[in-house]
Order: structure tokens, then sequence, then C-alpha cells
């Protein structure tokens, strides 16, 4: 504030220099400031009314117009509305002290140039798919918001796989999901269709987690599967997965077991769905951050168990060998 109240006394070849090097702080002051906040800061400087207040207020919106599309991080608009706070009340304490707006104006809207130049960036959008609510932006030009324009549904993944193998599919995408309240939703179009059509998908409610696999892989698992990433109960991207099925019976497969298959076929059917993914020990360390200062003690504290154990049997076994002889 005491740089701000020393540019009053500034000589007005600084408004030469700072009027205007394409800022985009002009539109930005319509949404964070009040008609009446700026009306009062030219009352101040200029007087009560008349016309040396209205061209305080041009003056006033000529130092701060620029670049009218600036886009701002959607999470730093509080940040921003604090600066022009901090602005405001340092241009009243200007006025009262009889500064020049002429000088004042210019040299606030620098400051501003420099606060949004120092905010964090809005992360870039990653096509070709999702609601990317992490790149949401603000428009000071309209003083609203908007997300990237993308669909909900992504390109369909072609995955062909021999039958009776293992069909894997990773329901992940490109960009940030937010940390908490992410679901996983699974289903399938079977048939052979290769859709993006909800109308021909099926719920499989025993699929979950983003990542979910066929064994053994069946004629009948040709089709299209669907998953489907939610946040907070609202869609986040819907990704396909074409699944193709090649290769012929496996041997060994005779008449017999052709009719018992058909007599099994009179049996009520468990519904088929995606078998969930159950990792061993050795996947679960493998992944990011398994590793942590806790899990390395349980594992240690485990081990020293097992050897206490193994310790026990061994020195139990000892002494009835021992006592026999």
């Amino acid at each position: 504030m005491a740089q701000l109240a020393a540019a009053s006394a500034a000589p007005c070849a600084l408004l030469a220099l700072t009027a205007f090097s394409g800022a985009p702080a002009w539109a930005c002051l319509l949404c964070f400031t009040s008609y009446s906040e700026r009306h009062r800061i030219c009352q101040i400087f200029a007087g009560v009314e008349g016309p040396r207040v209205e061209k305080c207020e041009e003056a006033f919106s000529d130092a701060f117009k620029g670049l009218q599309d600036a886009e701002i991080n959607y999470d730093e608009r509080g940040h921003l509305h604090d600066s022009f706070s901090q602005i405001t009340f340092s241009l009243q304490e200007i006025a009262s002290a009889q500064g020049s707006y002429l000088v004042a104006f210019p040299y606030a809207a620098k400051k501003m140039q420099e606060v949004i130049a120092r905010l964090k960036k809005v992360p870039a959008c990653v096509p070709p798919c999702g609601f990317q609510e992490l790149s949401r932006r603000f428009l000071c030009l309209g003083c609203y918001s908007k997300v990237c324009d993308l669909p909900l549904d992504c390109p369909i993944q072609d995955v062909t796989v021999r039958r009776g193998d293992q069909a894997t599919f990773s329901c992940t995408v490109n960009f940030q999901l937010p940390k908490e309240e992410i679901t996983y939703s699974w289903k399938f179009a079977e048939g052979g269709v290769r859709t993006r059509d909800t109308s021909f998908f099926r719920e499989m409610p025993r699929a979950r987690g983003y990542l979910a696999r066929i064994r053994p892989v069946q004629p009948t698992h040709s089709g299209t599967f669907s998953c489907v990433i939610t946040h907070d109960e609202l869609p986040v991207a819907r990704l396909y997965f074409f699944l193709n099925v090649t290769g012929p019976p496996p041997r060994g497969e005779t008449e017999l077991q052709g009719t018992f298959r058909e007599v099994v076929r009179w049996a009520p059917r468990e519904e088929e769905g995606v078998e969930p993914w159950k990792p061993g020990l050795g996947e679960l360390l493998a992944e990011p951050g398994a590793l942590t200062s806790g899990n390395l003690f349980l594992l240690a504290a485990a081990a020293a168990l097992a050897s206490a154990g193994v310790t026990v049997l061994a020195w139990a076994f000892f002494l009835w060998y021992f006592s026999g002889n």
C-alpha cells in the first residue's frame, strides 16, 4: 500500500508507461468490484457529484481496459477477489490524501496485472473426452465459468483375445480425477455389437473398480463393454471396449461335453459379469505408494511373528525328542 500511495506523487509519464500493454484486468474489475465501490472512489477523488465524477469513472475504466478475454483458474477466484478488495481500499486512501487518479488508476491496474500473472495456471484440457472439472476456468469477460468442451463418451477401444485366454479392461483416463467420491460401473452390449448406444447395454453389478477381467474368454463375451466413471454421482467419462473373440474351440471338446452344456442351459443361470480384480500380495506391493512406512512396519511385524513361531515350534520339538531319549 505504501508503494501505491507513493505512486500518486510520480510524474504523469507513468501513465504513458503503464497505459496498457495488453492488460486483462478491465473485465475482471467489473466482476470483482461493484459499481457503488467504484463510484465511491471517484466521489472521494473528484467530489460528490457532477461532471468531474463522470470523468473519473471513465478514467477508472480506461485504466483497466485491455484484453477482455482473461481466463483464470476457477479455484483462484477468491484470491483475485481479495486482491481487488485491497486495491479498492488503497485507492480510497489515496483519494482521501488528495492524490491524482490519473496516476493512481493506471498504477493500480498494473499491480493487478502482476497479481493475475502469479495466479495458479489453468490445467490444459486433455482430449478426446471427459468432464474435466479440475480444468474449469473463470472468464472475466461475462463473469462466468466453463469447462473443457469435450464429449463424455470416449472412442471405442478394440480388444482382440483368443478363446480361452483372459481379457483385461482398464477404466482409466489421461486427465486428473478428483481424489474423492470416484466410483466405477460396468455395462455390456452382447451379441458382438460394437456400439456406444446406451440402449444396447445392460448392467453388470458384479463388476467393481477401475480394473476388470474376463477368464476364460468365450464367444458369448464378444461385444462392447462400457465403464462409467462417476464423481459425486455425476458422470465424468464413459469408456468403451469392443471385445473380439478369435480362435477355434479348445481341443478335446467332445460331443458328450456339448450335450452336457445343453443340459446345463436348463438350469438357472447366474448373471454374467466381469470378474473384479483380486490382486495378490506381489501385485499390491507393486502398486505406487504401497510401501508406506506403516505398511513396512506391518510387514516387519508379520515377519518377526512368523520367525518367533517357527523358533517356538523347533524348541518344542527339540524338548520332546530328547525327553523321549
